[in-house]
């Protein structure tokens, strides 16, 4: 019989043992007095002189270019909700070796005790000559629109993850989960469950894909026009999504849909609304810990492909397959924004680097090929757009 690991009290002892899963260590040594004459005084005041005279030197000097900042507010971290900079330290941690192990980024983790818009993207601008990328996480919607949009023009990639790695990665997946299915991508009908950060982006990817057909829902009901209770994100999202003007809840939206894409709440979905769609759905539950249907509940009724943002099922849609390669281009690129078209190379290289089955419909998350291939296509995209 299969042991039953507890993740959560292990990891509680792996934190605590080891005080965290960063640290900083030295690319030089500092052994004799010549030693600490290069490093610190007197040699490193040439080495300031030359960045004040020609501040891109500082690429060439420091180790910003190979860094990312980590950055929240703890507004919005994982399924745990406003949970504060304190609580959102592990995450972020978490986020900061992933970037190292996965494209030898190194990444320091910003937890924000503020919670203002204003002071936080002051903030960020504020630090922003240390890194050569910003990467926002977990914050809240739409607060998350305006602090990415507002901080475009840094001169480095800013990007939320929470946003744009999710969109990539569904994308790729859903590329190739339509492969499988025989279809294409301007005629299945896509319903979107969440209309918070990711919901938006993935919508939004979509349709700068060529998708045509996407409806999305929120906790009130379906996104539509007529509707007199949205934010202004989700009025601009009205304007170019549900083409048929459909109205009512996600019971209504599902019926002859092909594609359901959940990024909200556990166990929305049960078998007869699965059934209400086309034949062969694909469905990607990506709420976590616990999807919006479990997979063998939707095979049971009918579903086609099931994608899950967990590792122990098949099919995992997990940002670190898109985010790693995403930075790592940019930065070796030094890239200043991260482009839609970057996000749809990403999204194409990720897709391309299998052929897709039932259970594989993308790369596993700890295969070595997922970032060099982004990283270049990102690269590649980038050079494109500025020519």
């Amino acid at each position: 019989m299969e042991e039953i690991i507890d993740y959560n009290e292990k990891s509680l002892e792996m934190h605590k043992k080891n005080k965290g899963k960063i640290e900083i260590k030295s690319k030089v040594k500092l052994e004799n007095k010549e030693d600490l004459s290069l490093a610190y005084t007197p040699g490193v005041a040439e080495v300031s002189r030359k960045i004040a005279e020609d501040k891109n030197k500082i690429y060439d000097y420091t180790f910003k270019g190979n860094s990312v900042a980590v950055i929240s507010d703890g507004t919005a971290v994982l399924g745990l909700g406003n949970i504060g900079a304190e609580a959102a330290m592990p995450v972020m941690e978490g986020k900061a070796i992933l970037f190292k192990e996965f494209a030898n980024i190194d990444a320091f983790p910003i937890c924000l005790k503020e919670q203002n818009t204003e002071k936080t993207i002051e903030t960020i601008k504020n630090i922003s000559p240390v890194f050569g990328g910003i990467n926002l996480e977990d914050f809240k919607a739409p607060e998350c629109f305006e602090i990415e949009s507002r901080l475009q023009d840094l001169g480095i990639p800013v990007m939320h993850d929470d946003q744009h790695g999710t969109a990539v990665v569904v994308l790729a997946g859903l590329t190739n989960a339509l492969k499988l299915r025989g279809s294409e991508k301007q005629d299945v009908k896509i319903i979107i469950n969440g209309s918070g950060a990711a919901g938006i982006a993935v919508a939004k990817l979509l349709l700068k894909d060529g998708f045509k057909k996407i409806t999305m829902i929120d906790s009130k009901g379906i996104i539509h026009k007529q509707r007199d209770n949205l934010n202004q994100i989700k009025k601009q999202i009205a304007e170019v999504t549900n083409y048929a003007n459909i109205q009512g809840d996600l019971n209504h939206a599902l019926v002859g849909a092909d594609v359901f894409i959940g990024v909200s709440v556990a166990n929305l979905l049960n078998k007869e609304m699965i059934q209400s769609m086309n034949n062969n759905p694909i469905i990607f539950a990506l709420a976590n810990p616990v999807p919006e249907v479990m997979p063998d509940v939707a095979q049971q009724a009918g579903a086609f492909i099931i994608a899950t943002g967990r590792s122990d099922f098949p099919n995992q849609i997990n940002n670190v397959l898109a985010f790693p390669g995403i930075f790592r281009g940019a930065l070796d690129i030094r890239a200043k924004r991260i482009t839609d078209k970057m996000k749809l190379a990403a999204a194409k290289a990720l897709a391309n680097l299998i052929k897709p089955e039932i259970n594989k419909i993308l790369p596993n998350p700890l295969d070595k090929s997922v970032v060099p291939a982004i990283a270049e296509a990102v690269k590649k995209a980038y050079l494109e757009e500025i020519q």
